[in-house]
């Protein structure tokens, strides 16, 4: 089977045959069946009525930002020849969409906080993954920069979250709460860090970069344990936003709260809030909060002989689906039917992640 510029769309049980067929460039997990995985997901994706109300496929932090992040990775380490579809389709639905300024414009259908907490959303977002993209071409496009023009405009200008951007508040862990506005502005950090730094040393960016320095050094210790992970990942290329005695401080929190077998709990990512509709937390460690954290202990240079990170990369490789490829994880917030699109969205995450502190050294 050959995944290159365009996915082959299978039939479930060819899907199943294929990944079972598939060679494994690791000995102890398929990076194969993760990317088949992936990729159905997209196409599944691409086809759910909700993920397209605005025309294109919209991104999302469980399953778009993911695989945006992962599947090249993965693209590089099987030495396919270009990009799947599904990466092309929705990098291309936000440079369609970088002209649309704010959220009247982006979100016509829309009123109130929603509208606004979704320009927020999409905003950094698409600076973030189309900075990503120019990243590996070595060029800065238009559209990149039209992306982070309008996410200097949205930058919230005062009050509590200055410096910071509307982001939503759905009551969803671990991405969607009144918190999240501080892991928004970690993506948003992440996204600056990645721009040429020609880009960066411009006086209105500075500006720009110094507000969101400022909150996200200010906000941090009311953080769960999950948003200042992300932000030790933005600091990977923003290193202004973490300065060293916290980033030491949270490395060694990171350290403590890994579990005997060497993942991470999601209670040990929180505190997060109780959803008595969510299905039953399983004991011990979690694919996701492992995955995450594992990927993020990568990014900040946390070298592979490291004890703590040893022990992480162990548990995934063991914890993979050998006949699916994933790396299974529930939602926190409810329970869902079995053959729903969100069903799966935490485990697009995990899987997505879990791929990513994987091949880590095959991106270097």
């Amino acid at each position: 089977m050959n995944l290159t510029a365009r996915p082959v769309i299978l039939a479930p049980i060819l899907l199943v045959l294929a990944m079972a067929a598939a060679p494994a460039p690791a000995a102890d997990w398929n990076p194969q069946a993760a990317a088949v995985y992936l990729d159905s997901r997209q196409r599944e994706w691409f086809a759910w009525p909700p993920a397209n109300s605005q025309g294109t496929p919209c991104l999302s932090c469980h399953t778009g930002l993911t695989y945006l992040l992962a599947r090249p990775a993965l693209r590089r380490a099987l030495s396919e020849s270009g990009p799947t579809e599904y990466e092309t389709g929705l990098l291309n639905a936000l440079r369609s969409r970088v002209m649309l300024k704010d959220a009247k414009e982006l979100f016509p259908k829309s009123k109130g906080p929603a509208a606004v907490q979704h320009a927020g959303v999409e905003a950094i977002l698409a600076a973030l993954l189309l900075a990503n993209a120019d990243a590996s071409t070595g060029r800065f496009a238009s559209e990149t920069q039209q992306a982070f023009d309008r996410l200097w405009s949205l930058q919230t200008k005062d009050g509590p979250s200055k410096g910071a951007w509307d982001w939503f508040a759905l009551d969803l862990d671990p991405w969607e709460t009144t918190d999240s506005v501080f892991f928004g502005a970690s993506l948003a950090a992440l996204a600056v860090g990645t721009a040429p730094p020609s880009y960066q040393a411009r006086p209105e960016v500075r500006e720009g970069v110094a507000a969101l320095t400022s909150y996200l050094r200010g906000a941090q210790s009311r953080q769960p344990l999950h948003n200042r992970i992300t932000l030790l990942w933005a600091s990977t290329k923003l290193p202004a936003v973490l300065a060293k005695p916290d980033r030491h401080a949270l490395l060694e929190e990171i350290a403590r709260k890994q579990q005997a077998d060497g993942g991470w709990s999601m209670e040990s990512l929180g505190a997060f809030a109780v959803h008595p509709n969510a299905p039953a937390a399983t004991p011990g460690s979690n694919s996701y909060a492992t995955a995450f954290t594992a990927f993020a202990l990568r990014e900040a240079g946390v070298r592979v002989k490291d004890r703590s990170l040893k022990r992480a990369l162990a548990w995934l490789r063991v914890h993979q689906d050998p006949r699916t490829g994933v790396w299974t994880a529930s939602s926190m917030n409810k329970r869902y039917d079995p053959g729903s699109n969100q069903i799966r969205f935490m485990q697009d995450a995990a899987t997505a992640y879990a791929t990513l502190a994987l091949l880590e050294p095959l991106r270097k």
